[in-house]
C-alpha cells in the first residue's frame, strides 16, 4: 500500500514538473512572480517546505522499484535534507533569496529552461511506469 502511494505521488510529481515547464514556457512572468512569493509568509514558507518533503519521501520509498534506484534515492535524500535545513533558515532569508533569484531569472530565461522541467517530469514518470 505504501509503495503504491509513493508511486502515485511520484507520478503526480512528474506531472507537476511538466505543468511547471508549461507555465515557464507560456506564462514566464507568472512563474517569476510565483518564485518571488517563496518564503514570503509563514504559510507559504512552511507549506512549501512541508509539501516538498512528500515527493522526497516518495522518491526514497519507491527507489528500489524504479528504473534508477540510486538516482531516486540520492535525489530523495537531497530533497529531504535540504527541506529540513530550510525549516531552520529564517523566512526573511529564504524570501530574500527567492527575490534575488527572480531578479536574475528574467522571463526569457524561464522559457529557455522550461524544456528541462518537462524532461525531468517525463523521466520521473517513465522511471516508474
Amino acid at each position: 500500500m505504501v509503495i503504491e502511494i509513493a508511486k502515485w505521488t511520484l507520478i503526480l510529481f512528474g506531472v507537476f514538473f511538466i505543468f511547471v515547464g508549461g507555465l515557464m514556457l507560456f506564462k514566464p512572468k507568472t512563474a517569476r512572480a510565483t518564485l518571488r512569493k517563496a518564503g514570503s509568509t509563514n504559510l507559504i514558507n512552511y507549506g512549501e517546505i512541508t509539501i516538498r518533503m512528500i515527493p522526497a519521501a516518495a522518491l526514497i520509498i519507491y527507489s528500489e522499484y524504479s528504473k534508477y534506484p540510486d538516482i531516486f534515492k540520492i535525489f530523495g535524500w537531497f530533497m529531504l535534507a535540504t527541506s529540513l535545513v530550510l525549516y531552520f533558515v529564517p523566512k526573511k532569508l529564504h524570501h530574500g533569496f527567492s527575490n534575488k533569484a527572480a531578479d536574475i531569472l528574467k522571463p526569457i530565461y524561464f522559457q529557455f529552461i522550461s524544456p528541462l522541467s518537462v524532461l525531468i517530469g517525463v523521466m520521473i514518470i517513465k522511471s516508474i511506469i
